[in-house]
């Protein structure tokens, strides 16, 4: 695990790099879609936290919303702006509806709704470990499921291999890849082991805290038998970056890359896949 390239944020913890073993696990080839999330809530009655707040976190060019709808800008990053009525449902505002665009990913999903998602389900949240382990496909050190390059050069080929931001963020977004904001969750060629889009699209829950520390920790220790992650820590870890990175910003699309944020945080970028008990 961590980044052999010595590319990554010194905040986040990526190195140093360090061997971790992990039993053997089933994890999903996708992230959870609308149409799962639907299948959950119809089930259940269930409320996210997002849908309890009231308001969630809508990119800027995305928002489908009436203008009283649109509180504010998110401090500190503008181009989020705080919209009444979006949920999971209405994942671009109350103008918009998941039923629209059921093969995406599920967003403005915490941590907690992704727990409570899996309780039904009968699953759970990967490790860090786990994730990154099954985010890799079988490529050792790489630096994206694919290889090393961002873009594929052979002749024929798709030049773009993820869902991440094409052009001057946060203003101009080409779309080269086909998307403004997500994309079916069964977009772009799988990795090694079938897994699709662990790299862009949308942030993934994991079940660890996030403690930048930690890596340091493990790589003492020698080879880590499926490590759980820190006990404490400053929010729980997402891990596979999201339709808006941009190395000129957020350079966090890459296998290696790490963030966080606190259990009750949803926003239209961040979702989770889930792991067989």
């Amino acid at each position: 695990m961590g980044d052999p390239f010595n590319e990554g944020y010194d905040g986040d913890g990526e190195s140093p790099v360090h061997e971790v073993s992990v039993s053997a696990f089933r994890i999903g080839a996708t992230t959870v879609t609308n149409q799962e999330f639907a299948e959950f809530v119809d089930a259940t009655g269930y409320r996210t936290e997002s849908e309890t707040y009231g308001t969630s976190a809508v990119f800027h060019l995305a928002v489908k919303a009436n203008t009283h709808d649109i509180l504010n800008r998110v401090n500190n990053v503008p181009w989020w702006l705080n919209i009444r009525g979006a949920d999971w449902a209405h994942p671009a505002g109350p103008l918009s509806n998941w039923a629209d665009i059921p093969d995406h990913p599920v967003t403005h999903v915490s941590h907690n709704d992704a727990l409570a998602y899996c309780q039904w389900a009968g699953r759970r949240l990967p490790t860090e470990a786990e994730w990154e382990y099954a985010a890799r496909g079988g490529l050792s050190g790489q630096r994206y499921p694919w290889g090393n390059e961002l873009h594929n050069d052979a002749p024929g080929e798709t030049a773009h291999n993820c869902n991440i931001w094409q052009g001057e963020f946060p203003s101009r977004n080409t779309i080269d890849d086909g998307y403004l904001t997500t994309a079916p969750a069964t977009s772009f060629r799988p990795n090694g082991y079938g897994l699709y889009q662990t790299s862009g699209n949308v942030w993934e829950w994991c079940s660890d805290w996030f403690l930048p520390k930690y890596y340091k920790t493990c790589h003492a220790q020698g080879t880590v038998e499926d490590p759980q992650g820190p006990t404490i820590g400053r929010g729980r870890v997402m891990r596979g970056g999201s339709y808006l990175c941009h190395d000129s910003y957020c350079n966090r699309y890459r296998l290696a890359a790490r963030s966080s944020n606190t259990p009750d945080s949803a926003s239209g970028n961040l979702g989770f896949r889930t792991v067989a008990l």
